[in-house]
């Protein structure tokens, strides 16, 4: 907090609000319910799926920021019982995959590397949702996909055998142990990531930062405040990392040199031009998946001050 200097006038008071069923976070869970149906953080980290959903039903209530402060690589969550006969993506077809909720960002972003990446139709796949959805949502005729049962868990239906696969973004600790009966789809996961970065130039963005729009219409220069603040931390943060000590992990700073020698450029970039490319495709996948009635301009997500970004 101290490596972040707030607008004159601003105090931040951070919360610490995750997701999930559990309450082992500081104030509590359900971070993105609470924004959608109760506005209750000034400044909030949204899931880009059902804020694109959202912002395509019309919802005029929210605006955003072009900060993105989780990314992922959807090669790096697939996992696959090992008796399940999956050995590449195409294995995938007809098979029962658990995801968190069909509109999870992670989840969309698998379904749609599996289509555009590696040509399997994510409408071959039968689909096990473990949670409702954030926002309402029909699911469109012809695709399977059905709730795992109240009282059952996707990670030990995996270990089982009940399920083939699982796409999660936050793996339980169940399903990453368990290495005699689960591994990943790609057996080099990372290397298969790194693949897909030098293909498309970004490490997919999973969230962003929304705000009420009224709170902004109040206070315009909230938006870029708050991408400046973003970056003062991602400064500090990349200063603790250049400590070879700081880290408890004994090889942290071997890593950190060889990500950088890797992939030539910041995976984290903030604005909205360095990050069009990611926003677009995410979109197509979103309406392709008929999540949405049809793309929408990157545009419409943030707030004016930001387009220029």
């Amino acid at each position: 907090m101290d490596a972040v200097q707030p607008p004159s006038g601003v105090e931040l008071r951070p919360l610490e609000v995750g997701l999930g069923e559990t309450s082992r976070y500081r104030d509590g869970t359900d971070r993105h319910g609470r924004m959608f149906r109760d506005r209750e953080f000034d400044v909030c980290e949204q899931s880009l799926s059902s804020y694109i959903i959202a912002k395509s039903r019309g919802d005029e209530t929210l605006t955003a920021c072009p900060v993105f402060p989780r990314r992922l690589f959807s090669q790096n969550c697939m996992f696959v019982n090992v008796d399940a006969g999956i050995e590449r993506p195409a294995d995938l077809i007809g098979k029962r995959v658990g995801i968190n909720s069909f509109q999870t960002t992670l989840c969309v972003l698998a379904k749609g590397d599996l289509k555009y990446e590696y040509g399997v139709p994510w409408e071959d796949i039968h689909w096990f949702v473990q949670r409702r959805e954030e926002l309402p949502w029909e699911k469109a005729d012809g695709i399977s996909v059905q709730p795992i049962p109240e009282g059952e868990d996707a990670g030990q239906m995996l270990v089982d055998g009940e399920l083939d696969a699982m796409f999660h973004p936050s793996p339980p600790p169940l399903v990453l142990s368990r290495t005699d009966r689960i591994r990943r789809l790609f057996a080099d996961a990372k290397s298969e990531s790194i693949r897909y970065f030098k293909k498309h130039g970004y490490c997919p963005i999973m969230h962003l930062l929304v705000f009420p729009q009224e709170l902004v219409k109040r206070e315009p220069w909230l938006p870029e405040a708050t991408l400046k603040m973003w970056e003062q931390a991602k400064r500090a943060t990349e200063r603790y990392y250049e400590d070879p000590g700081y880290s408890l992990l004994l090889f942290a700073r071997n890593e950190l040199e060889a990500q950088r020698d890797i992939l030539h450029a910041d995976p984290w970039p903030s604005g909205l031009s360095a990050n069009r490319a990611n926003l677009e495709m995410f979109i197509k996948y979103v309406a392709d998946q008929k999540l949405i009635d049809q793309p929408l301009p990157v545009e419409q997500l943030f707030h004016a001050s930001m387009l220029q970004s």
